[in-house]
């Protein structure tokens, strides 16, 4: 059996991987058309904060290293065209073209960059923060002393994660999202409301319901204009969402979303024969409103490749079949954290969902222990069952632990009276004899 898999990075080699283990016989190559592979774009934020020096930490593994697991890893190699039909791919290396064969292939190209439609990003200034160059790029930039201040251009988990990363670095920052809030498609209002009073709180400018038009400079970025003013700035890091790298699939038939995802089945099968594909190129299967979504998050990619490893090196045997996404996700703002997990209250209205919310404030842990704050949480449940649709939880402390607890309640199918009397663990600097999530299920009629 030959397997080829396209991309080297979280699906891609989670699928590698795991194929090796269950089918020792089959050949299995990777084409990566760059010259890492395992790597984990999520730390990036972090790298540029200078809370770790070695960016080798973000690449796991080498191509020597799955060279000895007996799995063929080919760096530099782009693949530019799928011949489905006839199972055949035209990759190029090094400006040479070569068509390669295959028995099953999985597609896991990841994501790239959505800009905006604006002049002036190729000025010297202007980053994104997507690859390991770009972190590299990014993290001399603001080093330079004469980067005083930097403008982020929009506010989802990364643009804030940015804002962060520079306010670490000393620097002065404006943020600028399109939105009429902060990370919009992630939060609902209660609940992101926070995130500004944390940043503002640091002297972040935050500029909301604003669209960057252009980016002034000569060859070097003096400034942006927007929709509403011009500012001075010595550094733009644009960090506008991201959508699947799949242009190289669209004469091929597959079936996509309008965003280009490739639509896979809950087996990770594409509309193509003996095709697979996960990770940031991919839907998931959403297991409360059960939809195939587009979620580009590392934990459904690394879950979906390893699944799809398994299913593509069988020789005989009923498939895997992925259980679904809940979107858990989580951000650290300066002091708070954040999470959610589920469906939020519009997700749950553009389901279908009849629902009701309710959002309260509690505190982390009793008052005689030190360090007691605020929580923040948000609960969307189905209006005649009372079954948990989604969470989302904020604070300065045990926001995120909680998120995890909240995912298990919604995959389960709990209901807000049995999160009521949910049995948590108590003890003074932990948490409070009564939970806030005990108390938001408690609360919920």
């Amino acid at each position: 059996m030959n397997i080829v898999i396209i991309g080297g990075e979280a699906a891609g080699m989670s699928a590698a991987a795991k194929a090796r283990r269950v089918n020792q016989n089959a050949s299995i190559t990777v084409y990566e058309a760059s010259e890492v592979i395992s790597f984990g774009a999520c730390g990036l934020p972090y790298y540029v904060a200078d809370e770790f020096q070695d960016a080798g930490y973000m690449s796991e593994f080498t191509p020597a290293q799955f060279a000895e697991r007996g799995i063929s890893v080919k760096i530099g190699h782009r693949v530019t065209k799928l011949d489905a039909e006839r199972k055949k791919l035209e990759i190029v290396h090094q400006g040479e073209t070569f068509i390669a064969e295959y028995d099953r292939l999985m597609i896991a190209t990841g994501a790239k960059e959505v800009l905006p439609p604006v002049s002036g990003l190729d000025k010297q200034g202007v980053h994104t923060l997507r690859v390991m160059q770009d972190g590299l790029s990014l993290k001399e930039a603001v080093q330079d002393e004469s980067c005083q201040h930097v403008t982020v251009i929009g506010s989802g988990f990364i643009g804030l994660e940015v804002a962060e990363a520079m306010i670490h670095q000393g620097k002065k920052v404006r943020l600028i999202e399109r939105a009429e809030r902060l990370i919009p498609d992630a939060f609902d209002a209660e609940i992101s409301v926070h995130f500004s009073y944390e940043l503002k709180k640091a002297g972040v400018e935050i500029h909301t319901g604003e669209s960057l038009k252009n980016i002034l400079g000569e060859e070097k970025v003096s400034g942006i204009e927007t929709d509403k003013g011009q500012y001075a700035t010595d550094l733009v890091v644009v960090c506008t969402g991201v959508k699947p790298n799949t242009e190289f699939l669209k004469e091929t038939g597959i079936n996509i979303l309008d965003n280009g995802a490739i639509v896979v089945d809950r087996q990770g099968k594409t509309s193509l024969t003996d095709v697979w594909a996960a990770g940031d190129c991919a839907t998931i299967w959403h297991s409360v409103s059960g939809e195939n979504v587009y979620i580009p998050l590392a934990t459904g990619a690394n879950k979906l490749g390893r699944m799809i490893g398994d299913n593509i090196a069988q020789v005989e045997g009923d498939p895997l079949e992925f259980p679904g996404s809940l979107g858990t996700s989580c951000v650290r703002v300066l002091g708070l954290e954040a999470g959610r997990t589920g469906l939020s209250e519009q997700e749950a209205l553009r389901a279908g969902f009849k629902v009701k919310t309710v959002t309260i404030k509690d505190k982390c842990h009793t008052n005689y222990c030190e360090g007691q704050s605020d929580l923040h949480m948000k609960l969307v449940y189905e209006e005649s069952s009372r079954r948990i649709l989604g969470a989302q939880i904020i604070g300065y402390k045990g926001a995120v632990h909680r998120i995890d607890a909240m995912a298990i309640a919604v995959s389960t199918g709990l209901t807000t009276s049995q999160l009521g009397m949910m049995d948590f663990a108590y003890a003074p600097p932990f948490a409070r004899t009564w939970d806030i999530m005990n108390v938001a299920g408690n609360v919920a009629k």
